[in-house]
């Protein structure tokens, strides 16, 4: 068991305020693999005010520093690359060789983006007889899920500190493990004390003196739409930036001259990934009347190549999600699925055969599911889709935008002008056309309910920026 006992203050491994501790486990093994202290209020007031007695030093620092420390920080992530993919196997349950591939290549690639960005971002500009500057916002509370850790870490910490930001970081207790790694890292290439601060704790006692605390001047939070509700609630009585990335229920709609074979393998490859665990998980798959019941076959079909078992030895395409209680929500709500009167055209609620321990779920199928349904409303956050059919276009970008949540989608189309046509009207923060390739540079948040702001790219960077107007 990894043993991490204290907290990263003021730039040294300090010991906690608070004496309690929290054990996070082996999603496969279901046995405690990970324990870190329990924040109490007392620790997050000191990671504060070591941010803030640390802010007017660094926001003043020359950018070419502050490129040159990311840069460092990218190289060091990439020396820990197989303990982050590690972690994540182990923790969320992802399997080790995509947890490499994806998870613990993401933060370095976005750690490269921000150094690369600051060779060339204009903080100044001149606006008719004024000189509009942008500068960095403050002390930032960064508040973070478990689903996609290192990752959601490090498009906030990077964008941060390229604005010149100091930092407080709340990981989840549920998959703190990679949280520790970066703090190591940022600690060897030498980044100045008070500027990255980490405290570990609940969410309701850590995340609400973050949020509620007068010398915080900005919450970046992602997570449940749930909980970023109540961030913004604390955070409004200070008035302080809030940017919310929450979450979703994004659709997966193919149109008519699509290549119906080839989007619906996509659909089920999305919605799986990370098993299913990912906020743009398109859980909804949408599709034309005429050619329903093909498509339910193709998605059976795909689902069905799905081997499920250990993340670490076994060569699996689908890890178990990450605790007990999560498990059991998406068991409820396959079963919710079938009491509404979905068919279930694969996998159910039951565990999968020969594996009674970790928190495995099948990847499930739902068919015949109308948009009213829990299964179509509900953030499910499991390898579980739900297959709509539609009349037509119109009645596609209908139910495509009739949800709570906004925050990212697929279209398929038979060209992509046709579908950028289609894709224009569905209210969502990121939508990709034909299998579109994420794209690091481009703005990630979302439209209703799923949050508030951008992150990633240069709109990342500006959600940590003031502006200034010098009239000249």
């Amino acid at each position: 068991m990894k043993i991490y006992d204290k907290f990263y203050i003021n730039g040294a491994w300090v010991e906690p305020v608070g004496r309690g501790t929290i054990d996070a486990t082996c999603a496969s093994t279901e046995e405690v693999v990970t324990r870190i202290p329990e924040g109490v209020k007392e620790d997050a007031d000191r990671a504060v005010a070591a941010a803030r007695a640390a802010f007017d030093s660094w926001s003043q620092t020359p950018v070419a520093e502050r490129a040159e420390i990311l840069e460092k920080i990218a190289a060091g992530m990439e020396a820990r690359r197989n303990d982050v993919a590690l972690a994540i196997a182990t923790e969320v349950g992802m399997p080790l060789k995509m947890a490499n591939m994806i998870q613990a290549s993401l933060p370095i690639g976005a750690a490269k983006t921000y150094a690369e960005m600051l060779k060339t971002y204009q903080f100044e500009e001149q606006v008719g007889t004024s000189l509009v500057v942008r500068e960095a916002i403050g002390v930032v509370a960064a508040i973070t899920p478990w689903n996609f850790p290192i990752n959601q870490i490090m498009l906030k910490v990077a964008p941060a500190l390229a604005a010149g930001c100091t930092v407080v970081l709340k990981p989840s207790e549920v998959a703190p493990s990679t949280a520790f790694i970066l703090a190591e890292v940022l600690h060897e290439v030498g980044l100045p004390p008070g500027v990255f601060n980490l405290v570990t704790g609940y969410g309701p006692v850590v995340g609400e003196v973050l949020a509620a605390h007068p010398e915080v001047d900005m919450v970046s939070f992602t997570g449940s739409t749930r909980a970023g509700r109540r961030v913004a609630e604390v955070a409004a009585q200070t008035v302080k930036r809030v940017a919310l990335e929450l979450g979703g229920k994004s659709p997966h709609v193919i149109l008519e001259d699509a290549d119906l074979e080839k989007a619906v393998k996509a659909g089920v490859n999305e919605c799986y990934l990370n098993s299913g665990q990912a906020c743009i998980a398109p859980s909804r798959m949408l599709v034309p009347e005429s050619r329903y019941e093909e498509a339910v076959k193709f998605a059976k079909d795909a689902a069905e190549t799905f081997t499920v078992g250990d993340p670490i030895a076994g060569n699996v395409k689908l890890g178990p999600v990450i605790s007990a209680i999560q498990r059991e929500r998406i068991r409820n709500l396959i079963k919710k699925g079938v009491e509404e009167g979905a068919r279930l055209v694969t996998g159910g609620a039951d565990a999968p055969e020969g594996l009674d321990k970790g928190f495995y779920v099948k990847p499930t199928v739902f068919a015949d599911v109308n948009n009213d349904m829990t299964i179509a409303r509900e953030e499910i956050f499991g390898p579980v889709l739900a297959i709509i059919p539609f009349k037509d276009e119109a009645d596609a970008v209908r139910i495509a935008n009739d949800t709570i949540y906004g925050l990212g989608g697929n279209v398929w189309a038979g060209t992509k002008e046709h579908g950028i046509e289609v894709a224009k009207k569905i209210r969502t923060g990121q939508i990709s056309v034909n299998g579109g390739r994420y794209n690091p540079l481009a703005p990630f948040g979302g439209y209703k309910q799923s949050g508030l702001g951008r992150e990633a790219g240069k709109f990342g960077l500006e959600e940590f920026l003031e502006v200034k107007s010098l009239q000249l």
